[in-house]
């Protein structure tokens, strides 16, 4: 019997384009596993796997909190790390805690930015879920009083004249210590563990060939990121993708514990005793 073809999801952003490139291109060693790219926004990414629509995919970790039970979590391909989180930005500079009841404009409803703010500030709760590169233009536009800027707009936020009001990231790192979990790639556990060791084999193969040949994802990396300047997917890249994309590592297993304990002990994902990786 020939290997499955498997169903992998990520999104168009640089750092997944870049860390996915050598494995839909057939530049490592699948074990004969081959994969249908699709590509998708975060917070469409997070739906599809609450649906069990995918085999392999890239989740928010607030979304991971909700389908533990369906999907284990690969140690590698992740975006975590440190300055790397997502803000909070308005048209003019006010205290974060004067937006309780006011419309804040986020990138979804199972994003991690979306859990970070409701970690810091439960009382926020007027959210307008849209697509992550709108959420700008709705702030500028005054659909929303503020908005939770993902991705690049972090590094374009200021062109537009506007201004952070929190940094979740930092303030993560202030309270635990450790780097930001944000984003991780998944596989449904009904594959088994024979296939999710191989997938996790390439996977990591993968980045690690990605970072060692930086250059060659260029052409992939533009044609999914027509909208983005060479120098934001250069800063994206270098921003998101670490040794911690590579190996999670003791530290980084710790950070995703501790978000997801957080977020159980606020309600916000249900309790699990599941282990996260098998």
């Amino acid at each position: 019997m020939n290997p499955p073809s498997l169903t992998l999801g990520f999104s168009p952003c640089p750092n997944d384009t870049f860390m996915f490139y050598p494995l839909v291109h057939g530049l490592v060693d699948t074990a004969g596993l081959t994969f249908r790219e699709r590509l998708e926004d975060v917070e469409t990414l997070n739906r599809l796997a609450l649906a069990g629509e995918l085999d392999v995919t890239k989740v928010s970790y607030h979304a991971l909190g909700h389908i533990r039970e369906q999907y284990a979590l690969l140690r590698s391909g992740s975006a975590l790390g440190r300055g790397c989180g997502p803000l909070l930005v308005a048209r003019e500079v006010i205290d974060p805690a004067d937006l309780r009841g006011r419309r804040i404009a986020v990138p979804g409803q199972y994003t991690t930015a979306l859990l970070l703010l409701r970690l810091i500030d439960p009382r926020l709760e007027n959210f307008i879920v849209m697509p992550f590169n709108e959420i700008m233009d709705a702030v500028l536009t005054g659909q929303a009083d503020a908005g939770l800027v993902i991705h690049e707009s972090r590094f374009t936020y200021q062109d537009l004249g506007l201004h952070r009001l929190v940094d979740l990231g930092e303030w993560w790192e202030g309270e635990t210590g450790l780097p930001i979990p944000l984003g991780g790639i998944v596989a449904r556990r009904s594959l088994g563990a024979e296939t999710i060791a191989v997938i996790e084999r390439a996977l990591r193969a993968g980045v690690a060939y990605a970072r060692s040949h930086p250059a060659e994802a260029a052409g992939y990396i533009r044609e999914h990121a027509q909208e983005i300047s060479d120098e934001v997917c250069a800063a994206h890249i270098g921003l998101y993708v670490n040794d911690f994309s590579t190996e999670l590592g003791e530290e980084g297993e710790r950070a995703i514990a501790e978000l997801l304990c957080r977020a159980e002990n606020s309600g916000i994902i249900p309790h699990s005793d599941r282990n996260l990786f098998s």
